[in-house]
């Protein structure tokens, strides 16, 4: 390695120790707009905007995108109360006022972005919907770091207490977070549990114990971070959020509306929000700016509030 190349190398670390420092120690919460495939169009039909103002894909995710924007230049939506923002792909390479995104969150509002890695759900088996596989991942990988971005998250569901199902899905989940981990990113586990599961609560029992197995494997510097859903048992999860390899555990809303999400939120000391229907509930696409501001920031205030009780 040459000598210039050895200094870049020394100073990424450095940056990416500060940004370890910022998600761990940090006060707020982590802002989800990574709707993709089918939440795409559920999403723009709640922000008023119907399948009549598009008639392709492409056309939905400009729309998409959009709303994105209008979201991230709000005044409100910053670091002060923002930690984080999960992207999908198309918006990580896509540009906010002629700068990237993924420049425009941290550089100019102080959040970190991460990355949604996965390519959506196989077919429920054993009572769990594990991810598909991840085309080009290692490409996928580069190309986030080379954008800039500091983590990633991926998803996969569990509907039933099946002991074989939940240990598989956390196996994969851990085995690409091994892979993401290799490549200097922050990866977010999200094994999330369903809310519509008939025993919820055996589901985040089982949960719990093969994510401490896992993590208890994990060597003295690696570093992971966990999305998971609003347990039904208050603090169940708090062995893992003191665990010194977990940076961060963050809690999804889950079809839970934002005044039950944060309500759960705030019974789990130590979990912060991430959340993505909750955050836009009640935004609309014909409100005016300040209104806009004004509701997105409200919709901040609450969120940030349960995140830090």
């Amino acid at each position: 390695m040459t000598f210039i190349k050895q200094m870049q190398a020394r100073k990424r670390n450095m940056q990416d120790q500060d940004r370890i420092a910022r998600f761990a120690e940090g006060r707020g919460f982590v802002a989800a707009l990574d709707q993709s495939g089918g939440s795409t169009g559920k999403a723009l039909a709640l922000y008023g905007v119907g399948e009549d103002r598009y008639s392709d894909e492409a056309e939905m995710m400009a729309l998409m995108h959009e709303m994105r924007v209008r979201i991230m230049t709000a005044s409100r939506f910053s670091g002060e109360n923002i930690l984080g923002a999960i992207l999908f792909e198309r918006t990580m390479m896509d540009t906010v006022n002629g700068v990237p995104v993924p420049d425009h969150l941290w550089n100019g509002r102080g959040i970190l972005p991460f990355l949604k890695i996965d390519a959506g759900l196989d077919k429920r088996n054993s009572g769990i919907s594990l991810m598909k596989a991840i085309p080009k991942m290692d490409d996928r990988l580069g190309q986030a770091v080379e954008l800039g971005m500091f983590g990633t998250k991926m998803r996969s569901v569990i509907h039933e207490p099946i002991e074989r199902g939940v240990k598989t899905i956390v196996s994969q989940q851990f085995e690409f977070a091994d892979l993401i981990a290799g490549h200097g990113l922050l990866p977010i586990v999200e094994p999330e549990v369903s809310i519509d599961c008939e025993d919820k609560a055996r589901c985040e029992d089982m949960l719990f114990e093969e994510l401490s197995h896992h993590i208890g494997r994990l060597g003295p510097n690696r570093k992971i971070a966990l999305k998971l859903t609003l347990p039904e048992n208050p603090g169940r999860y708090a062995d893992i959020i003191a665990n010194e390899n977990v940076v961060r555990v963050t809690a999804l809303s889950g079809g839970y509306d934002r005044a039950e999400a944060c309500r759960r939120l705030a019974a789990n000391s130590g979990m912060i929000a991430s959340f993505s229907r909750a955050l836009v509930e009640g935004l609309v696409e014909s409100m005016d700016d300040p209104t806009f501001d004004r509701e997105l920031g409200s919709s901040i205030e609450r969120i940030f509030a349960a995140s830090c009780t």
